[in-house]
């Protein structure tokens, strides 16, 4: 799944999409919880690591590849953040 729109924004069925892509073999666990609990794109920005243990994702292990993957979403989402900064900026 491309980043062409910004993760703040993804719906639920987005999120899903991602974790489908990103983590195939926890599907089964995180697909019940991600429509349970409506974890949006905005939600899934603020995941913990305890938020991944109440979530059902119970091995460290798998714990740290998700939270590593969602550091790269919230990397990506404030280059997007700056981007629309320095935008605003210049065309004034």
């Amino acid at each position: 799944m491309g980043l062409s729109k910004r993760v703040s924004l993804w719906s639920v069925e987005e999120v899903l999409e991602w974790m489908q892509d990103q983590f195939p073999a926890h599907m089964g666990t995180l697909h019940k919880a991600v429509i349970k609990h409506a974890i949006s794109g905005r939600v899934l920005l603020r995941l913990k690591d305890h938020h991944l243990e109440l979530l059902g994702v119970e091995a460290e292990e798998q714990q740290q590849e998700i939270l590593q993957d969602l550091l790269l979403l919230r990397v990506q989402e404030e280059i997007d953040d700056l981007n629309d900064i320095c935008s605003e900026c210049f065309s004034q």
